[in-house]
């Protein structure tokens, strides 16, 4: 079995730390590098249910794309949530690594799995890494479609490939227009409006849009936008970043168990429907019933 520190530097490979962004914490949260490790879990967030569930299987190293702590902290004491998490991962012998804005970027990264998930084709970064003279790294992707499909048609896809959530994906935009030419960027996305019109294509598929950006890109274009959870974006990269494991441990004999969470991080637990059924991409072209008088 590989220490802790072995299987860190394959993944230091993969989303070398340095490419984070400033703002941001990755790498390693806790954990013994002299520590022997057979299982390792993926997931998107490192809060108590998966901490639970890496206990549950017997993980050695919990592997996640969002930070425990992205700013300072004062405690970790047990009465916190963040801090028992920390207590509970510590009390199992449990390691905790964090790849986020590296693992973004990274070739291949979250937008390609996203990509994956839906079917598309992969044509370039949305946002490339200038220090990348391959020109595939950067933030989110381009992409095409194998064949035209409607926008209606599309978030369809969208609702079926993504993992399911309380949200859905919303959409705004003419339902029946065709799309050919895709943006994707898993998790928050709407400060990629310009980079994304830039880009020319017919649909920018993303989480977490406000309403005014959101407004006034379609104010500035017939661009489509879709609205996916945040979690269920990011998601798909921990099958790919588990298989990228996988494929490390083969090679280098570490007989790695490798699992990746399905349990539903997504904070969103429920969804009611408004009343007009003009609100979904499925009947968008009914009557809205309106504000109230």
């Amino acid at each position: 079995m590989p220490r802790l520190s072995e299987v860190i530097a394959a993944l230091d490979v993969l989303w070398p730390p340095e490419r984070a962004e400033g703002w941001d914490a990755v790498g390693t949260v806790c954990g013994d590098p002299d520590q022997e490790v057979s299982r390792v879990m993926f997931a998107v967030d490192p809060v108590q249910d998966i901490v639970d569930e890496a206990v549950k299987r017997g993980a050695d190293l919990l592997v996640t794309h969002h930070p425990l702590y992205l700013r300072g902290t004062t405690t970790v004491a047990a009465s916190t949530f963040k801090g028992r998490v920390v207590h509970t991962l510590i009390k199992h012998d449990i390691a905790l690594h964090v790849a986020h804005t590296n693992a973004d970027t990274a070739d291949p990264g979250v937008s390609d799995a996203l990509a994956g998930a839906l079917d598309l084709r992969v044509v370039r970064p949305l946002v490339p890494d200038p220090s990348d003279p391959d020109g595939r790294r950067g933030l989110g992707r381009v992409c095409e479609l194998d064949h035209p499909l409607t926008v209606r048609e599309f978030a369809a896809r969208a609702a079926e490939r993504l993992p399911a959530t309380a949200q859905g994906i919303r959409v705004a935009g003419d339902p029946e227009a065709l799309v050919r030419t895709v943006a994707v960027s898993g998790g928050s996305g709407d400060s990629l409006f310009e980079d994304v019109r830039a880009a020319g294509v017919d649909a920018f598929l993303t989480a977490d849009l406000r309403h005014h950006p959101a407004s006034e890109a379609r104010a500035q274009s017939p661009l489509a936008l879709l609205d996916a959870a945040h979690w269920a974006t990011e998601w798909p990269w921990c099958e790919l970043a588990a298989a990228q494991l996988d494929e490390i441990s083969d090679r280098k004999g570490w007989d790695l168990r490798v699992h990746v969470s399905k349990t539903v991080t997504d904070p969103w637990t429920a969804h009611a429907a408004s009343a007009s059924s003009a609100s979904s991409a499925s009947s968008a072209s009914s009557d809205p019933l309106g504000a109230p008088n």
